[in-house]
């Protein structure tokens, strides 16, 4: 039995790291100038090309490193690490958490009802001006 490890999968570890940036295969591609296609191919390779790999680090934003030493348990454990759930007052495991001070949905209910009231106003105008219209023509 041999007890030699077998070398990591390159072509897998791009294909996880670009599911975990939320990036399509043809979105990769496009970064780097080859077909969705191509992009394919190289995730299920075992080896790439240094200059390659170095190309599609940059765009998945890690270094080619990263890409080669990647693994899911290490994921795992990187996630695992923050005991803390309350984020409010730090930049939580993802960076800046925006604290949003407005609930969009009753931004835009605001935004209809104004419509709403401004269409109202503008009706009320135009049948007053009919009606001051009608006036002026029985008054001939």
């Amino acid at each position: 039995m041999s007890t030699a490890t077998k070398p990591k999968h390159i072509g897998r570890n791009i294909s996880r790291i670009r599911e975990l940036r939320g990036m399509k295969q043809e979105a990769l591609a496009i970064s780097i100038g080859v077909s969705q296609q191509s992009i394919s191919n190289i995730e299920g390779s075992e080896t790439i090309d240094d200059e390659r790999l170095n190309k599609i680090a940059e765009v998945l934003g890690v270094s080619a490193e990263a890409i080669k030493s990647f693994s899911d348990e290490g994921v795992i454990n990187y996630f695992n690490t923050f005991n803390e759930t309350d984020f409010s007052n730090s930049q939580g495991a993802f960076g800046h958490h925006d604290q949003y001070t407005f609930n969009p949905i009753e931004k835009l209910i605001e935004s209809y009802d104004e419509n709403k009231k401004l269409y109202e106003r503008l009706l009320e105008s135009e049948k007053e001006k009919i009606s001051y219209l009608e006036k002026l023509l029985k008054e001939k």
